[in-house]
């Protein structure tokens, strides 16, 4: 199949399947690339983390920060399903930045990461990817901001009416009621720019070595694998990668790297237009499509 058809055939497996997509592959040695709508912004969600830790840890490499630190924090106390690590937690705990890094990233941990915005706050991270040279992706609230939606105010027997109106509330400019989905307030970026950031840390760039290696390190490590991480696992491979998750958005961005040599950096944004919490098939097309993006420009 050439290469138009097949973007066409995804198109529709998107559109079936309920999905909006926007998704870019990139080989990482020769730039080659792949992609649907890979420049429109969408709203971040949890990727925001990513940023984050990239600041965190050149803040680290600096000495502006010390990552031995221990901070005292708040618990959660958050009942409803999804939040992780500290924002369950009943009771107060003494933890360090480095290990606030780990939680807030490789648990998707939003408490740990709102303490680190405590430190770093969202205008200073966005000051720092434009110093390192990482462009599109927008930086404006906190994880706090960010959950306080809906999907909080209602019973969980009633998840599917936050779904509906993050699908239908919004605006042909990409405008929405809900403000963590209107790309005017919300976090944003599209998946060319979180394309670029990841090939900012896997490529020579204007981050430090060390602190590249440490945000690799961290996205090595994700927890959270339910996701992308079935096609792009294997023994022969090392999956390193973000999700973000917010009412109807799904996304995964995360590198693939084969015993080759060969690497791939890869962008997954979706919103569904299915108004239901629980989309295990819409993960699986997310995969389906990205990996068969990636088998093409692999064997191209």
């Amino acid at each position: 199949m050439n290469t138009e058809a097949l973007l066409s055939d995804l198109r529709r497996q998107l559109h079936d399947g309920g999905l909006h997509g926007c998704l870019l592959v990139r080989d990482l040695h020769t730039g080659d690339e792949l992609g649907i709508e890979p420049d429109t912004p969408l709203p971040s969600a949890s990727l925001v983390k990513v940023p984050l830790a990239l600041a965190t840890a050149e803040r680290i490499r600096r000495g502006e920060l010390d990552g031995a630190t221990t901070l005292d924090v708040r618990p959660g106390r958050i009942t409803t399903p999804g939040p992780t690590g500290l924002s369950r937690f009943r009771h107060p705990a003494r933890i360090a930045i480095d290990d606030l890094l780990y939680l807030s990233t490789c648990l998707s941990d939003g408490t740990a990461a709102d303490t680190l915005f405590g430190l770093t706050p969202p205008a200073q991270v966005a000051d720092i990817l434009h110093e390192l040279g990482i462009r599109g992706i927008t930086v404006r609230h906190t994880i706090h901001e960010l959950s306080d939606t809906p999907a909080e105010r209602l019973d969980a027997s009633e998840a599917h009416l936050a779904h509906a109106l993050a699908i239908d509330a919004g605006t042909s400019g990409r405008g929405h009621r809900v403000p963590q989905l209107d790309t005017t307030r919300a976090n944003t970026g599209s998946a060319r720019a979180w394309v670029e950031l990841l090939q900012a840390l896997w490529a020579p760039s204007k981050i430090h070595p060390a602190v590249a290696e440490r945000v690799r390190d961290l996205l090595a490590h994700n927890v959270l694998r339910q996701r992308l991480a079935p096609d792009f696992s294997s023994d022969a491979t090392t999956w390193s990668s973000k999700t973000g998750t917010l009412l109807n958005l799904r996304h995964e961005i995360g590198v693939v790297e084969h015993s080759d040599g060969q690497a791939y950096a890869i962008a997954v944004l979706t919103e569904s237009a299915v108004p239901a919490d629980s989309q295990p098939g819409a993960e699986a097309l997310m995969a389906q499509v990205a990996r068969t993006l990636r088998d093409h420009l692999r064997n191209y």
